[in-house]
């Protein structure tokens, strides 16, 4: 007679207990959220600013000196927060859930920044708040790991 494993038990035995099991390890939720919402921020954040460029489209509270420092200072910083993201999730946070849930937000970004007025967006407020929300999330990952 020959018997067909499943799951390490044999088949017909019903008094075996059934396995359950998760493709996300319960200790890589809690550093995936903020890592979203660090791609989430950072992706609002490029989204406000790419519609600076070229610079003859420009607000101009951005031409001058110190606008040019916050428009390419914010993203700088988007982008220190990003990879510093990435690496503080490389070994917590198995790769398919960071592509799974970063796409998702990186995705819903766009339709998440067409509610806000035209005068934040195309102004200082967002690219300071978005790369300013981008260090906290950075912050809160780092707290977290």
């Amino acid at each position: 007679m020959s018997r067909i494993l499943v799951n390490d038990d044999f088949v017909g035995q019903e008094e075996a207990a059934p396995t359950h099991h998760s493709m996300l390890p319960g200790s890589a939720v809690i550093p995936l959220l903020p890592f979203m919402l660090l791609l989430l921020s950072a992706s609002l954040c490029g989204l406000s600013a790419s519609g600076h460029f070229p610079a003859q489209h420009r607000a101009p509270t951005l031409r001058s000196g110190f606008g040019r420092f916050i428009l390419f200072g914010s993203l700088a910083l988007c982008l220190l927060c990003l990879f510093s993201g990435v690496a503080l999730i490389w070994r917590t946070v198995p790769w398919y859930a960071a592509v799974i849930g970063g796409g998702g937000t990186v995705l819903a970004a766009p339709l998440l920044l067409r509610p806000f007025p035209d005068s934040f967006v195309n102004g200082r407020g967002a690219l300071v708040t978005f790369s300013g929300l981008s260090l906290l999330m950075t912050a809160l990952l780092f707290c977290a790991g």
